[in-house]
């Protein structure tokens, strides 16, 4: 065989390839939509039996929520999955995949029009005669959600109000005007483009997708709280309509979320955490997980941007942070929850990590039982407060008086202040520690929180920090960042199933980045949704929270 032939028939078999991968994501899609249009059909079933037969229990609502629920996920990955089709089918010459287009409503007549003409050309596009003349126009119409505007004298109050959506927020449609010439010359016909939407047939505008999303995943509002809240403001978008631009935004910032993380993994040394998530599954729902890793080297005068990852798992074994963090290495700043071990393990690829413990756990069990109102107020006697827990919680309280003085400066000083003041006061307290235990049952409630403290496997972990300079005395980043999800838990209930979390994870992800470089999420993010499309690969950096805000200092500066 000659090398032209190998190389032709290299070239076929990267075709069929090709071909295979697109025909595979529009089989994907085919599942995805029938998965939506059965779940969708059950929910309709279950309706129609709860207005015959009456509300005559709780749990035919509880089926109904759970339904709607399910619904919402299955539409949001049949969108995903439909746009993933499409984009396989343009690059191959297989057929692309026909996803079902519902009529499209008209919009309300009451909301606000505004008419944006585009630039109608001076010369024939043809021929470049002047001899043009206007037969007609045709609109295309964009619906707007944006949140009112509020100026810098209304109080911090009213503001907070108006982030969580108490104020009614103002709809517009806009429509896009594109005059279309005929030529007296050449008789040719020139019309502008049809202007850019966001996603493919897209009739939202960029404000009105980061509003929808940022309320799902910044303000913990489900799909269907959304839907009959936008309904009473007088616009009608049904929970599949907006399932959809769920999914096809998720898709959208997919390569920004890659950027986030790979620039969380590049760091020395990260916060890492993990919260239970309600998993909806056959019979009930089951414990799932979502974890969070958190870059952020401001205490240690560090100038990389933070930022923050999060996954979703189904289980907290111990292969998900090792599957997370494969090919990482620095310090690792979490609790002593064993799944981390395999991480520390000396054989590993390509090198151990190193275990930073948190002293705020450790505080936390001593402080439970130094807690004077806490335990009055459970009707617990004074006698019952130990004694030891309160010199625990005070002696190590001097620690953190000395992180205060010393956040925000190098790894260098850091170390410093901590060899000449740190180290001798944790010497004193493992000392003590030691002392008070040999005298307590191990029964007793302050042994075990001094166990925990002492015990072989932490203890190297605990005083990590007398030796580095970049750790931290707590992992309160990684804690914060999951502040959200663990209040979010009140509204959403459960995940509706594993794509779902996942899912979630990607938004949590750029949202909380944004929050943790001081801007505001949905600003940020409805930019984002109108500029990304345009943005070539070797740019998509700028879109980035850190860069995106400098650029917008530097537009208010000028």
């Amino acid at each position: 065989m000659t090398l032209s032939d190998a190389a032709s028939e290299l070239e076929q078999l990267r075709a069929e390839l090709a071909a295979l991968r697109s025909e595979l994501a529009r089989s994907n899609a085919v599942v995805s939509a029938s998965e939506a249009l059965i779940a969708g059909l059950k929910l309709e079933i279950a309706m129609l039996k709860r207005d015959k037969y009456g509300r005559s229990a709780e749990r035919t609502a509880r089926l109904i929520d759970q339904l709607e629920l399910q619904l919402e996920e299955l539409e949001t990955a049949a969108a995903e999955d439909a746009i993933r089709a499409e984009q396989a089918a343009e690059k191959t010459k297989v057929a692309s995949f026909e996803w079902r287009k519902p009529v499209k409503k008209p919009f309300p007549e009451h909301l606000p029009r505004e008419r944006v003409v585009v630039e109608a050309p001076s010369n024939c596009a043809c021929c470049g005669s002047d001899r043009i003349v206007k037969m007609g126009e045709d609109i295309t119409d964009t619906l707007e959600g944006l949140r009112p505007f509020l100026p810098q004298t209304v109080p911090r109050t009213v503001c907070r109000l108006a982030d969580r959506c108490e104020l009614p927020r103002q709809w517009k449609v806009i429509q896009t005007v594109r005059e279309k010439f005929t030529c007296r010359d050449c008789e040719k016909i020139s019309q502008p483009p049809a202007p850019f939407h966001p996603i493919p047939r897209g009739w939202a505008g960029p404000s009105l997708l980061a509003m929808i999303v940022f309320e799902k995943f910044g303000q913990h509002q489900p799909l269907n709280r959304q839907a009959d809240r936008y309904a009473r403001e007088g616009v009608d978008l049904s929970l599949s309509t907006l399932a959809d631009q769920v999914g096809a935004v998720t898709e959208l910032l997919t390569p920004l979320h890659a950027l986030i993380e790979n620039h969380v993994m590049a760091a020395d040394r990260l916060h890492g955490d993990d919260t239970t998530v309600p998993l909806l599954a056959r019979g009930g729902t089951k414990t799932a997980r979502l974890w969070t890793y958190v870059r952020d080297d401001r205490p240690l005068g560090g100038t990389a941007p933070p930022a923050v990852v999060f996954r979703f798992s189904r289980d907290r074994g111990g292969e998900h942070p090792t599957g997370h963090l494969m090919g990482w290495q620095g310090i690792l700043q979490a609790d002593a929850y064993a799944g981390y071990n395999q991480l520390y393990d000396q054989k590993r690829s390509p090198g151990p990590v190193t275990s930073a413990l948190c002293w705020s756990h450790a505080r936390r069990k001593f402080f439970e039982l130094a807690d004077v109102e806490s335990n009055i107020r459970k009707g617990k006697s004074p006698k019952e407060i130990s004694p030891i827990a309160f010199e625990a919680v005070k002696r190590i309280d001097a620690l953190f008086e000395i992180e205060r003085d010393i956040n925000g400066k190098s790894p260098d000083e850091r170390l410093e202040a901590r060899q000449r003041q740190s180290v001798s006061l944790v010497a004193d307290l493992e000392r003590w520690l030691r002392e008070e235990r040999a005298l307590l049952s191990k029964h007793a409630k302050v042994a075990k929180a001094i166990d925990y403290l002492l015990s072989p496997k932490h203890w190297s972990g605990f005083t990590a920090f007398l030796e580095d300079g970049r750790i931290c005395l707590t992992n309160n980043a990684a804690e914060r960042s999951l502040r959200g999800v663990a209040l979010g838990r009140k509204s959403w209930l459960f995940a509706g199933s594993e794509r779902g979390g996942q899912r979630a994870a990607a938004m949590y992800s750029l949202i909380g980045t944004a929050k943790l470089n001081g801007i505001d999420p949905q600003a940020w993010l409805a930019d984002v949704i109108a500029r990304i499309s345009d943005t070539p690969v070797s740019r998509l950096h700028e879109l980035l929270p850190w860069e995106w805000n400098a650029a917008t200092h530097q537009v208010k500066a000028a």
